[in-house]
């Protein structure tokens, strides 16, 4: 008889084109699925970005109520109705962030011997003085509040504790705790994204942009991306150089309070919003730079695909140094002015794009290796409780 493959229950929110999200397809695409099958416990009713491709390399989704305070009860028996009607998991991978004590607590209370929690941002402590200011998305400004208020109760219920970086694993396990700490990295097909001259050209052309001067983002619409900020500083970017565009990938909750904003700044005709994408790899050749002023972040997997593609980038001081494989990054202070990122911008918009392949694969940030090697861990845990 077929030896059937190890099942592992991935838990996230949504599965749109988020950091973690897309992390976690690129090692899913990348295991050997004879051997490991991922199955996905989310918390919407709706299908999202990457559904169809989850269904068609054979993982199984389950849909949750959303976790609020206003359900909490409700939603801990669901869990619990869960795992007594899947007693197949004995490897149970959150990636909520401090979310995680919740399900690990009940996964724990089931006796599954493999709890995984895993960390995915380090959300900064200014974040919460922004409930008060203009544009600020309270829902998601009280999310991080609780991430930060609960995040300790995660280390009683993990056996495992994993952080896309250095940063990510300190904030939620603390720093006491490094050495307990396995670095997952966002890793990615790096030869997919890796720059061509003739796709970049294409690209453009496709875009309209042609000899335009294009200054790019990949993210969500949500406080955390901070854009607001980001179009002030394009828009002292324009005023400098009228043949620059601003392109946005990505779609969220602020993203019609993002569009009123360009109308009343009247540049409408130099900011393009592209929408959720499935060819970011080839988008990323049109751009010429890829700005990125984030309140807080882990480690940005959008930040290494653009250092595959040659780009050079401008983030912010709150993204960890981690992320800087290439030397393509550049760091400027959130509380420096948008004349001065502005300035710091055009002054990388001029340089000779290479081919960073190598510099990917020998940081540790090409897939193929990265996946064996969860691959691997899975496969020990599942035989230590066999055993």
């Amino acid at each position: 008889m077929e030896q059937q493959p190890i099942r592992i229950l991935q838990v996230l929110t949504i599965m749109n084109l988020g950091g973690a999200e897309t992390m976690i397809m690129n090692y899913y695409r990348h295991v050997d699925r004879t051997k490991i099958q991922f199955d996905f416990l989310l918390h919407r009713e709706e299908r999202g970005f990457f559904d169809d491709e989850i269904e068609s390399l054979g993982g199984k989704i389950y849909r949750m109520p959303a976790i609020a305070p206003q359900n909490y009860v409700k939603y801990k028996k669901r869990l619990n109705v869960f795992f007594n009607e899947h007693p197949e998991y004995t490897i149970v991978h959150s990636h909520l962030n401090a979310l995680s004590s919740i399900i690990l607590g009940i996964a724990k209370n089931k006796n599954i011997p493999t709890r995984i929690a895993h960390s995915h941002l380090a959300v900064e402590a200014t974040v919460f003085q922004k409930i008060f200011k203009k544009n600020t998305d309270i829902k998601a400004t009280l999310k991080d509040t609780i991430q930060s208020l609960i995040r300790q109760r995660v280390k009683k219920v993990a056996t495992h504790y994993f952080a896309c970086g250095q940063k990510a694993g300190d904030w939620l396990y603390g720093e006491k705790n490094k050495q307990s700490v396995t670095v997952i990295n966002n890793a990615i097909n790096a030869s997919v994204f890796t720059y061509n001259p003739e796709k970049a050209k294409k690209i453009k052309q496709e875009l309209n942009l042609n000899g335009k001067k294009v200054i790019g983002h990949v993210g969500r619409f949500n406080e955390q991306k901070n854009h607001f900020f980001l179009l002030k500083i394009f828009y002292e970017v324009y005023k400098q150089d009228n043949n620059c565009v601003l392109v946005l990938i990505g779609d969220g909750n602020l993203k019609p309070k993002i569009e009123k904003e360009v109308a009343n700044l009247g540049i409408e005709k130099q900011v393009h919003f592209l929408g959720l994408r499935d060819n970011i790899p080839e988008l990323l050749q049109g751009f010429d730079l890829f700005l990125f002023p984030s309140l807080y972040e882990g480690l940005p997997v959008t930040v290494v695909e653009a250092q595959a593609s040659g780009l050079k980038i401008v983030t912010s001081s709150t993204v960890t140094k981690e992320v800087n494989i290439t030397g393509l990054v550049t760091y400027v202070n959130l509380d420096t002015p948008e004349t001065e990122w502005a300035n710091t911008v055009i002054s990388n918009l001029d340089y000779d794009r290479k081919n960073t392949l190598n510099n990917i694969k020998e940081g540790g940030y090409d897939i193929h290796e990265n996946a064996k090697n969860l691959q691997n861990f899975y496969l020990n845990e599942n035989n230590n409780v066999r055993n």
